[in-house]
């Protein structure tokens, strides 16, 4: 039987945004709703055209808006929102120009600052300026190789302004890592920080860029940033055919005012990474409108943003939840960017910041919630956190212990807000909502004008059953296109090779009767520790570089309420799985490719399952070590080689 946990009063649900929404939509289409989540969202996904265009309108979005709602395409893809619509993304998160705080910076090491809208405006204008005066262009791309700071936020606006696309990798990706990443797009332009640190220890940035640039010879410009709270010095640094700067430079002079050129609705805004079972990472661009759409929608409707809220997601500019994160500033909400780790010197660290700046999103993942429960079993409200309204929690599956452990121990009046989505559609297709009350264990459905659902292997419908997540129509935020993607071809074979016409996600998920979601985690060979989704292909490029070892087939196994890499590896004859070989194989990952890729178990086996025309069979050894069923055993060339698998000690 459903448990609930928590529903917002009458008044809170009347104050909200979603039913500011409801009147508005209400008066305009002269439909009745009754505060019923269930009929907006269903009004919603039948009149979606109609649910974009009134959007627009009532969250005042800055820009032109088209005449039209839409061009429809039989191809889902194709689907083409608000055409003719003309914005600027920057302006758009730049929603006011005066002292109020915008950003609040705080690294692990306690150094605090903040930043005003004024200020703020005044840095992406220099910024702006400075990337006109090297002449970049439209559609140019500029690379960051940055920590959650300040400068990453002015940096990627900055960019954005003049319809450059954007994009980044957190520092603790190896150089290989970021090399594999930005050479596919060819930027002109990186921006690099200095060091940053992480459980207090020091990590050297600025020594990798030599490395870098050389192996990328598109880009001509570097641009070093110092870590925040420490002495600004000026690195004389001398790369042979690059410009070089300093960020001091490019923002001491007075600006000239920013200028907001409008660009198309489907303008590309920055690229993604989503990591495969082969090759290099697939790399998704954006389109700036629907991002800006869907984000308002979600910020606004879902979680309630308000003006002057302190929003706060604990995350790396290397995940989509700092995207999710930044354009909070649309809603005219202050931001709140913590760097380090989470638990550095407290295990409660995030909760004493959630205190200490009044934060009223409170966004932190599923892992985190589940290592506090363990490590803080009776926190037992130890922080009033009074402005706190809502938890968001994503990545991981939210565990029904995550669900009670919020409400027992951080805030008994507080809206749980489990959220899923991906890289993929840089936002959400399953959250919360003020007008249901929050069940345990469960999200608590679809997000407006997103007609997701549950399908069988055959593609039926499924109700209480495990089965894949699709979505069935057409969203702003499915991805422009992959990058040098000719004729859409693996832009199709991921999202729409499964299902004809349909976005097919690669996530086991259940919907049940009240509408309410439990995610059960991949689908696909597709790695998800701590939520972040890693394909297998840059490990796999490390191991093959060991002599030692003959072939290798890397899994996740669904563990603890999470997921762990498990690496299993055959070595060449009189070679022995020792220790020094395991460590020598995490340090090499760690440092080309990134800490997030180094397996938790390395096992020696005998035989790895391949397919008949010889490829490794990596999902049968995943369903393997987890007793789940296999699929078209009759497929493997080696079926027998399964049962060593099941007889893993290590893996119990």
């Amino acid at each position: 039987m459903s448990k609930k946990l928590w529903e917002a009063s009458p008044q809170l649900k009347k104050k909200s945004n979603l039913f500011q929404f409801e009147k508005f939509i209400s008066k305009k289409f002269k439909k009745k709703f009754h505060q019923n989540y269930s009929k907006i969202l269903k009004w919603s996904i039948k009149n979606s055209p109609d649910f974009w265009n009134s959007f627009w309108d009532f969250s005042q979005i800055k820009g032109i808006k088209g005449k039209k709602k839409i061009i429809k395409n039989k191809v889902l893809f194709k689907n083409l929102f608000l055409p003719g619509s003309k914005l600027n993304f920057t302006e758009n998160l730049l929603a006011k120009n005066n002292k109020d705080k915008a950003i609040t910076f705080i690294s692990e090491n306690g150094y605090r600052e903040e930043k005003n809208w004024k200020e703020l405006t005044i840095n992406i204008s220099n910024i702006q300026n400075f990337l006109k005066k090297i002449k970049i262009k439209k559609s140019d791309r500029i690379a960051a190789y940055l920590p959650n700071q300040p400068e990453t936020v002015e940096a990627f606006l900055g960019a954005a302004s003049i319809g450059a696309i954007w994009s980044s990798c957190s520092p603790d990706f190896g150089e290989n890592g970021v090399i594999e990443r930005f050479s596919q797009i060819s930027p002109r332009v990186l921006f690099i920080v200095d060091h940053y640190f992480y459980n207090g220890k020091k990590i050297e940035v600025l020594s990798r860029a030599n490395k870098i640039v050389k192996a990328i010879k598109s880009i001509k410009y570097l641009v070093v940033i110092n870590y925040p709270g420490q002495v600004k010095k000026v690195h004389k640094l001398k790369i042979k055919n690059i410009k070089i700067f300093n960020w001091q430079e490019l923002i001491k002079n007075k600006s000239e005012e920013i200028v907001f050129k409008k660009f198309d609705f489907e303008k590309d805004l920055a690229i993604l990474y989503s990591s495969g079972t082969t090759g290099k990472p697939k790399c998704i661009v954006h389109r700036s409108g629907g991002v800006l759409l869907q984000h308002k929608k979600e910020h606004l409707l879902h979680c309630d943003i308000r003006e002057k809220d302190n929003v706060f997601y604990f995350t790396t500019c290397g995940w989509m939840m700092w995207n999710w994160l930044i354009s909070a500033l649309a809603s005219k909400a202050s931001i709140v960017l913590y760097d380090g780790s989470p638990m550095y010197r407290y295990d409660d660290l995030l909760l004493r910041i959630a205190e200490k700046e009044n934060i009223t999103l409170f966004g932190i993942s599923a892992k985190y919630i589940d290592a506090l429960r363990k490590l803080r079993p009776n926190l037992k409200y130890k922080y009033m956190l009074k402005k706190l309204r809502t938890v968001c929690s994503t990545g991981s599956p939210l565990s029904p212990e995550g669900f009670l452990y919020v409400y027992s121990n951080i805030k008994k009046n507080v809206h749980l807000s489990s959220i899923s989505g991906g890289t993929d559609i840089v936002s959400c297709f399953v959250l919360g909502n003020l007008y249901q009350p929050v069940i345990l264990g469960e999200i608590q459905n679809k997000g407006l004008a997103m007609d997701v659902d549950i399908f069988d292997d055959k593609g039926k419908s499924l109700k209480n059953h495990k089965g894949e997540l699709v979505c069935k129509n057409a969203f702003p935020t499915i991805p422009l296109k992959f990058w040098k993607d000719k004729n859409n071809i693996k832009f199709k074979n991921t999202y729409f090779n499964k299902f004809k016409n349909i976005w097919y996600h690669g996530d086991y998920a259940e919907v049940k009767n009240n509408g309410g979601f439990i995610i059960y985690g991949r689908s696909d060979t597709t790695l998800n520790p701590g939520g972040v989704r890693l394909g297998t292909a840059e490990i796999y490029s490390e191991v093959e570089k060991f002599k030692e070892i003959k072939e290798s087939v890397v899994v996740g196994q669904a563990w603890d309420n999470d997921v762990r890499i498990i690496l299993f590896v055959i070595l060449t004859s009189g070679k022995e799985l020792d220790e020094k070989l395991k460590t020598r194989l995490k340090f090499e990952i760690r440092k080309n490719v990134s800490p997030r890729h180094v397996p938790a178990i390395i096992i020696s086996v005998l035989d790895i399952p391949k397919t008949k025309n010889g490829k490794t069979a990596e999902l049968a050894v995943k369903n393997t070590i987890e007793n789940q069923p296999i699929k078209n055993k009759e497929a493997l060339l080696n079926p027998k080689s399964l049962d060593e698998f099941k007889k893993l000690k290590e893996l119990i």
